[in-house]
């Protein structure tokens, strides 16, 4: 996702859904690795121990970036490597014991 407003500080539960609806006006949702532009949750498989899952907020240097909402997530991350003017990530971890 990107084009955040600046001036958002949470987001309500299921805003990366299908439609993408709880999203602030202007922000974008770019197709993940299954092809499907929504946040699809934590998956690991049954038994393989801990995964991590990274949450990274970028702040950059102009009001919007110049991204397609077709465009690949490496497209957006070559894109935020000349615009990058902070960052803080967040790792949470889940283990599926079933």
């Amino acid at each position: 996702m990107f084009d955040v407003p600046a001036s958002v500080t949470s987001l309500p539960a299921g805003a990366g859904d299908d439609s993408g609806s709880g999203l602030p006006e202007g922000a974008v949702q770019l197709p993940n690795d299954a092809s499907l532009a929504r946040y699809l949750g934590a998956a690991p498989p049954p038994g393989h121990g801990p995964h991590r899952y990274y949450f990274v907020v970028h702040a950059v240097d102009v009001p919007t970036l110049d991204v397609p909402a077709t465009a690949t997530p490496t497209f957006l991350a070559f894109t935020l490597f000349s615009h990058t003017v902070g960052r803080a990530v967040l790792v949470g971890t889940h283990a599926n014991l079933s």
